[in-house]
């Protein structure tokens, strides 16, 4: 007897434990059909793409002889659902960044935070190595948006629209210069409702 609820708790517990298993870090995985890192990586990546595409990019070199300088600006949630922008954000910087058509320009709190450092080199740093104050590289343009979900939901069936809406706006004088969007729709079978 003692045998066999020796067996039984071995089992049981072993039902109980948590398995963890490595993938890969681009590999998809949907398990609620909510935004995901997948959906954040290849939107970025596809509206990065289509924004370096498009002529503003080459109108701008031609008159100006350089590349342009983005920044990203404020990338609004208004979803149904937390989604969290900054990987959102991080996905779109890397893309812009490692396509090297264009010059990056820092965050407002990243530049914040290197300010910080410039005053204290001019204090502290010698005179060979120090950074003056003065010299940032002023963004040619913002890069702003949003992303709006629409659910439909009966049942245990759901609908989920995705729809990013990314604005380049010109920083001389506030022109539109590329207007992207991309949207996924997802249909979720047996789902736990979760809004």
């Amino acid at each position: 007897m003692k045998h066999w609820i020796l067996v039984f708790s071995v089992v049981f517990l072993s039902a109980c434990a948590t398995s963890v298993e490595r993938v890969s870090a681009d590999s998809t995985i949907d398990l609620s059909g909510a935004w995901n890192d997948t959906d954040s990586r290849l939107v970025a990546e596809e509206m990065i793409a289509d924004v370096l595409s498009r002529p503003w990019i080459g109108d701008f070199s031609g008159r100006t002889g350089k590349r342009p300088a983005v920044i990203v600006g404020t990338v609004r949630n208004l979803s149904h659902e937390h989604i969290n922008v900054q990987t959102f954000v991080a996905d779109m910087e890397r893309a812009l960044v490692n396509s090297g058509r264009v010059d990056f320009v820092a965050s407002r709190d990243d530049r914040g935070e290197i300010r910080d450092e410039r005053i204290d080199q001019d204090l502290n740093a010698s005179e060979g190595t120090r950074n003056a104050a003065g010299q940032e590289l002023g963004a040619d343009f913002m890069l702003k948006g949003q992303i709006n979900t629409i659910i439909d939901a009966e049942g245990k069936e759901q609908v989920r629209y995705y729809q990013v809406d990314l604005t380049l706006i010109s920083m001389a004088d506030n022109r539109k210069v590329w207007l992207g969007q991309k949207k996924i729709k997802k249909y979720v079978k047996n789902a736990k409702l979760r809004y």
